[in-house]
């Protein structure tokens, strides 16, 4: 397949970081949020095989925020995710699928509570500002919602925690994972939180200012330099071994969290009102007939730019390849699929066509590791 280049304008947003990291060789974009998010630097298998060794630093600036404020604050961000927020704590980051009133999945983002009356939302791929501005117009609540100029930097890697403690003590060492600070560098505050879109162990630094964001992504390098620190970016072979999952990709609009395997996420027996519980109920007591599983495929490539079809002995479709890359742990291509129920035994054969050519693969649990 021929690569086309991305065409920079001010619908697809550059960030702070982007004259960085094109200094430092990315080689592919993505565009993630209608902003610029870098896909490969020296190649999906270099990076990945640094990532997993090192550390690195990432532009993800294109997880963006949604801000949240107000009176009623607290009630809108329950009601957009089926994740009980109740007993939510100030300093804790929370993993919440967000569900419209059919019960089908928004997104699935960091909700990070800054104050009883304060909330970001770090999103991934979808307009949810749109979301929580129309639950809060018909619900009429009193609340402020705003895309805040936030750019996050990620550490990410074996050797993150080493790198951050040169720059913000040792005491990062101490933060536990979905916590956040304010921590200070050279007269400055940050927002930092031990998480991040890799399994590697690391950090998110929620940078509020340009400029300091620029300076901070220098001194991360200058300071790095004994760890082999890297640029880099969210890897797909590292997030799918690691069962990562992306909206957009693995899951959308189509699909509702039971399919997801987001049940521990699903509190359907409280008193806590978000929209589209009634929905989930009737599924839960339904049951799902799909839902998302691993798949491992006999090749060593594989084109992802649309839905792949797997099929059984008798051509009755098994279920759909919705993202998948070649991993050098496992010596073959490996993915994330939404099987169906007859399916669902973990050590099911299925064949697929890649560049017209037909492979056999057997379908797996997840996570890969």
């Amino acid at each position: 397949m021929r690569n086309f280049p991305i065409v920079k304008s001010r619908r697809l947003r550059s960030t702070p970081y982007t004259d960085r990291i094109e200094a430092h060789g990315v080689s592919s974009y993505t565009v993630y949020n209608h902003m610029l998010l870098p896909a490969s630097f020296k190649s999906l298998e270099s990076d990945y095989h640094h990532l997993k060794k090192f550390v690195q630093v990432w532009d993800v600036a294109a997880e963006r925020q949604v801000e949240i404020s107000g009176k009623d604050s607290a009630k809108l961000v329950q009601l957009m995710t089926c994740r009980d927020l109740s007993n939510s704590k100030v300093g804790k980051c929370y993993y919440a699928p967000l569900v419209d009133h059919k019960g089908l999945l928004v997104n699935d983002p960091i909700i990070n509570k800054l104050a009883d009356d304060r909330w970001w939302l770090s999103i991934a791929d979808s307009d949810v500002i749109f979301f929580a501005k129309g639950l809060a117009a018909g619900k009429k609540l009193e609340v402020e919602i705003s895309e805040p100029n936030v750019n996050i930097l990620a550490v990410q890697g074996p050797l993150s925690d080493d790198l951050m403690a040169k720059l913000f003590g040792e005491k990062i060492r101490e933060l536990k994972f979905f916590n956040f600070q304010y921590l200070e560098f050279k007269d400055r505050q940050y927002f930092v939180a031990r998480s991040g879109w890799s399994k590697q162990s690391g950090f998110e630094i929620y940078v509020e200012d340009n400029l300091a964001g620029q300076d901070l992504y220098d001194y991360l390098f200058e300071l790095g330099k004994e760890f082999n620190v890297r640029a880099g970016c969210p890897n797909l072979i590292e997030r799918i071994e690691s069962a990562l999952l992306s909206y957009g990709n693995d899951f959308d609009n189509r699909d509702n969290p039971f399919e997801a395997n987001f049940d521990k996420f699903i509190n359907l027996d409280s008193n806590v009102d978000f929209i589209g519980k009634e929905k989930l109920k009737k599924i839960q007591q339904k049951g799902i007939e799909r839902k998302l599983m691993g798949v491992k495929i006999d090749h060593d490539k594989i084109d992802m730019y649309c839905e792949k079809t797997l099929l059984d002995d008798e051509n009755n479709i098994v279920g759909y390849v919705r993202s998948a890359a070649y991993s050098p742990t496992f010596k073959k291509v490996i993915g994330i699929a939404m099987i169906n129920k007859p399916y669902w035994d973990a050590k099911t054969q299925f064949k697929i066509d890649i560049s017209e050519k037909i492979f056999v693969g057997k379908i797996c649990d997840l996570p890969f590791i």
